[in-house]
């Protein structure tokens, strides 16, 4: 049986900045704490916190003083640099440049909003990590779009600069835009399209990797959207594609009389991960 690992899945840039910055500071520090998850992955989240990484929520964050903080790839408000600087505490950010650099967008078009009654929409998951970092660089002003359809909950006779987490669908993103500029009672719509291409572009990827093969394993963490989005592509592709979170998943009758099996996974999944699921298979 021929097993092959698709070598453009695993880790995207962020995330592995993100674990490359922990891993750094565990090597000299006993415990370092991150704010969130450090990736939506349960096998790779236990390794890290065998080498120390404790996980906390922002509750558990603003009661900490004079310690070491990740901020993981997702990003974070203003608050929390501002707690961070009153009680001593040292962070090691890790936010990925493409976020960052989306946030300081975001302030940018906040402070040219205000100035013109204008209001910043962000496309984004209510909740998310990344959204909430983008919100507080508006002072939790800017207006949170998850549907294209949700655009009747703007006020569509003032000015508005739009954005979009950096994880969300093209396609959605092009329809929420297309409803606005539809609908717009102002000539004021300004739009950026700030979806990471690192992420998207492995949709198309892996329509065409899933077609190659009789059967389909994809590896991801089971509270990973992102992974859900990804493994839904491929089911599409090759209806017998099947996802696990670990070797111990995978089931001997689905291998029955294959013969070519393709291995990929989300941006939070681990390469060690895929290459553990892989050698199980090869014993079926």
């Amino acid at each position: 049986m021929i097993v092959e690992i698709d070598q453009k899945s695993g880790f995207c840039f962020g995330v592995r900045n993100a674990i490359e910055k922990a891993e750094d500071t565990l090597n000299t520090e006993d415990t370092l704490y991150s704010l969130g998850h450090i990736v939506h992955n349960e096998l790779e989240v236990k390794r890290l916190q065998e080498m120390g990484l404790k996980t906390i929520n922002h509750d558990e964050f603003f009661q900490l003083k004079g310690c070491k903080v990740l901020i993981r790839a997702h990003g974070e408000p203003p608050s929390t640099y501002e707690y961070a600087r009153k009680n001593n505490i040292t962070l090691i950010d890790a936010t990925c440049p493409v976020v960052l650099k989306l946030q300081q967008r975001v302030k940018k078009a906040d402070e040219t909003m205000r100035n013109e009654n204008g209001q910043v929409v962000i496309f984004g998951h209510l909740g998310h990590a990344e959204v909430t970092g983008l919100v507080g660089q508006t002072n939790d002003q800017a207006v949170i779009i998850d549907n294209p359809e949700d655009y009747r909950n703007l006020d569509l006779s003032r000015p508005m600069v739009v954005f979009s987490q950096t994880t969300k669908s093209v396609d959605d993103f092009r329809q929420l835009t297309e409803n606005i500029k539809g609908q717009a009672q102002t000539n004021r719509v300004e739009v950026h399209d700030t979806i990471c291409r690192q992420v998207s572009n492995r949709v198309p990827h892996l329509r065409i990797f899933a077609v190659r093969y009789e059967l389909v394993i994809f590896v991801g963490g089971r509270y990973s959207s992102n992974a859900q989005v990804l493994f839904d592509v491929c089911k599409k592709q090759n209806n017998r594609s099947y996802f696990v979170s670990s070797p111990d998943d995978l089931q001997a009758d689905w291998f029955s009389k294959v013969n070519t099996v393709g291995v990929c996974g989300a941006t939070s999944t681990p390469q060690w991960l895929m290459e553990k699921v892989a050698e199980k298979i090869k014993q079926f």
